[in-house]
């Protein structure tokens, strides 16, 4: 896929400063840059690569419409009318864009866009230190909860021992031993479950960021794709299951662009549950993807040229049961 070629595209409007109007057309996303298509006349309104981007925002003009903002280059340009919706845009938008800046933040610690992404490094890394400290005082608030509890515990222990005396007969001549019975004997484990050693966790052959879309489902998450020798696993931007595909459950692994793949388990008499992932790192993991689950991969017509063996799926599918 050449760098020109679009990863995503989205009907929405453009507001032409000039001209002080929106005019309609086609937001296009490739590689390496942004670019607006007017409708009907193709004319190109608006083109300018990644690494030129200063900023992406969500924002509303004329408090009415919510637009999306790409600052460039001093320049702020106006996008609204956003189909599917805006916040799938802006997603899709982003994670590119980030991605772009990781390498050029890399290779030149000076520049604006390293200062930048060094700001953002510094930000999160005070986030963490703050959650860690949070952490540790409902530590120490909870493990003052639990010696109280204990002491709670112990003053019942007495108290219902005393209780237990003053019911029993003046003339009883046992009254004072009765706290003294020994406790009851707790069952001992069993060798095995002593001996039972918490499960490893699995070995991670790639995690790589992407936008998942689930099912029907236009709204477009930030979220993250880890693949595992048993399967893959689906997560938000919080690290909370999605949903686990084991590789038996795997019917199709279908890939669109080099960019954008779709993983499916079909189910008969209920809809299929497939999940849409796009992500700037993808071509990172479509060999992996390959090597796990072989003849369960579908490259489509955009994608044939990144097949590494070259050869069509579509050979494939003459016999499969599915299409059948």
């Amino acid at each position: 896929m050449g760098e020109e070629t679009p990863i995503h595209s989205w009907p929405c409007s453009y507001y032409l400063a000039a001209g002080k109007r929106w005019i309609p057309g086609k937001l296009s996303l490739t590689p390496v840059s942004v670019k607006f298509a007017a409708d009907g006349s193709g004319e190109l309104l608006a083109d300018f690569r990644l690494a030129g981007i200063a900023g992406i925002k969500k924002e509303s003009s004329q408090l009415i419409f919510s637009s999306l903002t790409i600052l460039e280059k001093g320049t702020k340009h106006w996008f609204g009318s956003l189909h599917p919706n805006r916040n799938a845009v802006f997603n899709v938008l982003e994670h590119f864009w980030r991605e772009r800046l990781l390498p050029a933040g890399a290779g030149a610690a000076g520049s604006g866009k390293g200062k930048e992404l060094a700001g953002m490094l510094e930000g999160s890394r005070k986030r963490l230190e703050d959650t860690a400290q949070a952490l540790h005082s409902q530590g120490e608030q909870f493990d003052g909860i639990m010696r109280g509890l204990h002491k709670i515990e112990g003053d019942m222990d007495v108290a219902d021992r005393l209780l237990t005396e003053l019911e029993s007969p003046s003339w009883w001549p046992f009254s004072g031993k009765l706290w003294k019975t020994p406790p009851e004997a707790k069952p001992k484990e069993s060798p095995a479950a002593a001996a039972a050693e918490p499960k490893k966790p699995e070995e991670i052959l790639l995690r790589i960021p992407v936008i998942v879309t689930h099912g029907t489902d236009s709204d477009a998450k930030p979220g993250k794709l880890t693949l595992l020798p048993s399967g893959l696993e689906i997560r938000d931007c919080n690290s909370q299951l999605l949903h686990r595909f084991e590789s038996r459950d795997v019917d199709d692994i279908r890939v669109h662009t080099p960019y954008e793949i779709s993983v499916r388990q079909r189910f008969i008499g209920k809809p299929d549950n497939s999940f849409r992932l796009l992500s700037a790192r993808m071509p990172e993991a479509i060999p992996v993807l390959e090597t796990r689950f072989g003849k369960k991969m579908q490259f489509l017509e955009d994608a044939l040229g990144f097949a590494g063996a070259g050869k069509s799926p579509q050979a494939d599918l003459g016999t499969s049961v599915w299409q059948a």
